[in-house]
């Protein structure tokens, strides 16, 4: 029998609890550590989980598995404070946006009886909390993990097989000074242009009558978890302002061939970005048949 436990009943941990249900296994039990009385029933009740605690009673003495889906800061502060709960031989891991930080100061906290896989699901809502978990969120995305010589192969492979199982399709693993730096490319970049661009809208034009499918998918993101969003790019700030600033540097490259109405060079960085957008297509559809 293996006990998983999640710590952290919102969009990702809530997520996971139906996951699991979704593609269970025999002998398998879910438990969840949430704060909020009301989301705990209401997992329960949809059988999301098999049981629950406002704050750690009994399940991390008892889980094999622990998926803590807390933001950063939060997730050093639950290691700090539980290091000696954990039960001898458990297998920890986190869903956090950032790596390097966390296994700088957590390698201190982490206790020797535990074998804690850093990992980040690449998937997830825009909004917030356990209402707007999903199963499917899962379905044919990527995760990361991060080991370090500290974990057991055995225990990674483990994970990897457990990961698979509910719905993600590709698991890559990586280093995570690496992770920082792709992901401060790939997604905190995104999110800061997103930000930018629809905040520099005159709030005073009415602008919902001119945006087109353009407008929309680039502003997305831009409905935005304050709270996560901003510890993130903190905890990952020197990796996400040297994206920005390669950013800036083609910005400014765009921003003079239009001030010299130099028709040529507009032309050459199109063609570079859709040459490069078909090749990142082609890339993405080879590794998803595989």
């Amino acid at each position: 029998m293996t006990t998983i436990a999640i710590v952290g009943l919102g969009v990702v941990g809530g997520s996971f609890a139906k996951a699991l249900k979704k593609y269970p296994q025999a002998g398998e039990r879910v438990l969840a550590i949430d704060p909020d009385e009301e989301t705990l029933q209401t997992a329960l009740s949809e059988g999301m989980i098999d049981y629950g605690e406002t704050a750690n009673q009994t399940i991390l003495q008892q889980a094999d598995l622990v998926i803590i889906g807390l933001y950063p800061r939060a997730l050093k502060d639950f290691i700090k404070k539980h290091r000696n709960d954990f039960k001898k031989g458990a297998i920890l891991t986190d869903v956090a946006g950032v790596k390097g930080v966390l296994v700088d100061q957590l390698k201190a906290e982490i206790p020797e009886h535990v074998d804690f896989i850093y990992g980040h699901p690449m998937a997830g809502r825009e909004n917030r909390g356990y209402a707007y978990s999903d199963a499917d969120v899962f379905e044919g995305a990527n995760y990361l993990l991060t080991p370090t010589a500290d974990n057991q192969p055995e225990h990674i492979e483990w994970l990897e097989q457990l990961i698979k199982r509910i719905g993600f399709k590709r698991v890559t693993i990586v280093q995570p000074e690496k992770h920082d730096e792709m992901i401060a490319f790939t997604s905190q970049l995104c999110h800061v242009i997103a930000v930018s661009l629809i905040n520099s809208d005159d709030p005073n034009r009415d602008t919902v009558k001119f945006i087109g499918d353009s407008y929309r998918d680039l502003t997305r993101i831009a409905k935005i978890n304050d709270s996560l969003w901003s510890e993130l790019f903190i905890e990952n700030k020197d990796e996400l302002l040297a994206a920005v600033e390669g950013f800036e540097k083609q910005f400014q490259l765009m921003k003079q061939a239009i001030q010299e109405d130099n028709v040529d060079e507009l032309a050459n960085m199109f063609k570079e970005s859709t040459k490069r957008r078909t090749q990142l297509e082609q890339a993405d559809r080879k590794q998803k048949a595989e």
